[in-house]
């Protein structure tokens, strides 16, 4: 059985507990920390597909990067793409860095595709950050419906 007993703390208990001994420390950047201390790892690309019975059209984001730095490889039906972002180091006398979550590094997704790719007829093309590949299929149409005996 547990005895439950109501005690009134006095002034002094209360005056010595002070869980939050600088509220202004403990709140201090709360909105511009992010979630994880650190990336752990790179930022994935992000990617809509569509198909028809020709080809397949690939939207891809890759914001803040030069189109120079960003590569794509075709082989059968697996594609890759991956992208490099460079920052140049820049440092202002009298300032300090308080928050950086711009991302420096690469970046790299590779997935593959029902058909084959025909790389010599592929095409790509980057605008505003978005990568667009439309990339046609060998075979033609892919699917077919299979009669049941």
């Amino acid at each position: 059985m547990v005895n439950i007993v109501k005690r009134s703390p006095r002034l002094g208990d209360i005056a010595r507990f002070d869980p939050f001994t600088s509220m202004e420390d403990w709140f201090k950047g709360f909105g511009l920390r992010p979630l994880f201390n650190e990336m752990d790892t790179a930022p994935l690309i992000k990617i809509d597909l569509t198909e028809n019975d020709k080809t397949y059209t690939i939207h891809a984001e890759v914001p803040g990067v030069n189109k120079e730095d960003i590569k794509v490889q075709v082989d059968g039906n697996r594609v890759s793409i991956s992208a490099e972002t460079k920052k140049e180091k820049e440092e202002k006398e009298g300032e300090r860095i308080i928050c950086r979550e711009c991302y420096q590094g690469s970046s790299y997704r590779s997935f593959t595709l029902d058909s084959d790719v025909d790389e010599t007829k592929a095409e790509a093309k980057y605008e505003n950050g978005v990568l667009e590949l439309i990339l046609p299929k060998k075979n033609g149409k892919t699917s077919r419906q299979i009669e049941i005996k």
